[in-house]
């Protein structure tokens, strides 16, 4: 539900908004709660060329969600707490989960002072890798180099290809061909080397996007205090696992919890699979999860939880709440379960 063809879903949305459809599909599609997923939560958000502006809410907009929410009966859980009701579900209350991908520092910052007035709990999925810095946030970076360049050259084996870069389209163009190179191409272990040639040929100051939006480990250590947090794992470094062996999809795993009981003293029970659509999890990856002993783990893949999710418990779908869609009633059509099967080919519990 969002990643292209955004007039076509926001069509939908409103057909389903003014027809009235979405009231009439809760009773058939509709589920006993849904996870949220957020990125950003910022009323300052900055792209050089707009692209990953999609990443972020602005706070009044979380504010506005939560208030009308918990108007239309959501009550907000912890993961935990989220499982017990999946184990024994209500038919008369829905509750809802908020998550976090990636750990900005607007989380600490803009989102916690709504999440504090609600009296909302909410997890941060953070990987070791960009906290500290070995491993970098690359669709930013990208961003920033195709801004700033004339023209850029990928090396591949065959020879450099090309890429014009002197007009607003041709610079959107490139950077969906430098995204397919680093995430289709290239090994997900040399995606760094690859980027950081690009970056000093662009004269890019790699490390800048992730010390300007992310959490240090102090900061994080402050949040994951706050009686409303949990902390979960999202791999060390960040890597498409459906791209590594599985005894290096495992140690992604294993390793980012055990970084994260060294610097934060908290040793997590749920994960968050990196990117998370159909090209970077499936059957394999929800098994290494469960080798790795989590409680939970969660997708991008688009759906309300339903009392089936109970057996799929490493295999949950979430709600995108992002900066495409901000608008109280397509999240209240999304949260009737009406969108679930338009975007998962008919399906209803929705897994991998």
């Amino acid at each position: 539900m969002f990643d292209g063809g955004d007039f076509l879903r926001r069509l939908a949305l409103d057909m389903a908004r003014y027809g009235g459809l979405a009231p009439l599909a809760r009773p058939l599609v509709g589920g006993v709660g849904a996870i949220l997923m957020l990125h950003r939560v910022t009323a300052s958000a900055s792209s050089p060329l707009g692209i990953n502006r999609h990443l972020a809410i602005t706070p009044a907009f979380l504010d506005a969600l939560i208030d009308d929410m918990k108007d239309s009966g959501y009550s907000f859980v912890s993961l935990d707490q989220a499982v017990d009701r999946l184990r024994a579900p209500s038919r008369s209350e829905r509750f809802a989960t908020i998550t976090a991908d990636d750990a900005y520092r607007d989380n600490l910052i803009e989102a916690l002072p709504v999440l504090e007035q609600h009296g909302t709990p909410f997890t941060i999925y953070v990987a070791p890798g960009l906290i500290d810095g070995t491993a970098d946030l690359w669709w930013d970076i990208v961003e920033e180099i195709v801004a700033a360049s004339r023209g850029i050259d990928i090396p591949t084996p065959g020879g450099a290809i090309a890429l014009e870069t002197s007009t607003p389209a041709q610079k959107v163009a490139a950077v969906r061909r430098l995204e397919q190179h680093l995430t289709q191409e290239v090994a997900e272990e040399d995606q760094r080397a690859v980027l950081r040639s690009l970056a000093r040929a662009a004269r890019i100051d790699i490390d800048r996007p992730r010390r300007k939006t992310l959490m240090d480990w102090n900061e994080l250590r402050t949040i994951a205090a706050h009686p409303l947090a949990s902390i979960g794992a999202h791999t060390v470094h960040h890597y498409n696992l459906k791209r590594l062996p599985p005894e290096r999809a495992l140690a992604e795993m294993c390793d980012s919890v055990a970084l994260l009981k060294d610097e934060l003293g908290i040793a997590p029970r749920h994960f968050a699979y990196p990117y998370g659509y159909g090209s970077a999890v499936g059957p394999r990856e929800v098994e290494i999860a469960r080798e790795a002993g989590f409680v939970t783990a969660v997708t991008t893949r688009h759906g309300v939880l339903r009392p089936e999710h109970a057996d799929h418990l490493l295999a949950l779908p979430r709600i995108s709440v992002n900066g495409r869609f901000q608008n109280v009633a397509y999240l209240r059509t999304m949260l009737s379960g009406f969108t679930t099967p338009l975007a998962n080919r008919g399906k209803v519990v929705v897994t991998v």
